[in-house]
């Protein structure tokens, strides 16, 4: 691609929601004096929006004595921490071992198709995202998932189907 100098490219930025940066400071200010506070604001925060802006980040690592790149690459590192929005509902499907054993690979090819999405992504309309976890607790009766917080054992593509059918219907 070739483009001329002083040529303006543009691209589409994804809109992110206005943060209420003084509840993420509150946030902040609450577990700051803990040793390993960097965890606890994460979560914290994450609970409060439904993910960790970006915005946040500079706050974040400012008021923790922390450098930028610090925090990025906790966020970064642990699956569980979002950087962005997350669908109506939150549907993790349990890639450990037993699970696997049971089935699980194809009950994931089977959801990514179904949602239109990878893990760590949102289907597009908006009602799903889909995430990846280490073990549900169900292990003889495998595959498990969870959406919200109602866990599933024995989980077909069938079941599956069921399950994000009445998701839906709930709307």
């Amino acid at each position: 691609m070739h483009i001329k100098q002083g040529a303006q490219v543009s691209q589409a930025v994804p809109s992110q929601p206005s943060v209420d940066l003084d509840q993420v400071n509150a946030i902040i200010q609450k577990y700051q004096t803990m040793p390993g506070a960097m965890l606890p604001v994460l979560h914290a925060i994450q609970d409060a929006l439904g993910y960790i802006p970006p915005s946040t980040v500079p706050l974040i690592a400012d008021q923790l004595n922390l450098s930028r790149a610090e925090v990025h690459g906790v966020i970064s590192f642990y699956h569980y921490f979002r950087q962005q929005p997350a669908g109506r509902h939150i549907v993790q499907l349990c890639r450990a071992e037993a699970c696997q054993a049971m089935g699980a690979d194809a009950l994931a090819e089977h959801a990514k198709a179904a949602l239109g999405c990878d893990f760590h992504g949102t289907s597009s309309d908006g009602q799903f995202t889909l995430e990846p976890v280490y073990c549900l607790g169900q292990c003889a009766c495998g595959p498990n998932m969870q959406i919200d917080d109602d866990l599933h054992a024995r989980v077909s593509n069938d079941k599956f189907n069921r399950l994000l059918r009445a998701k839906r219907g709930a709307l």
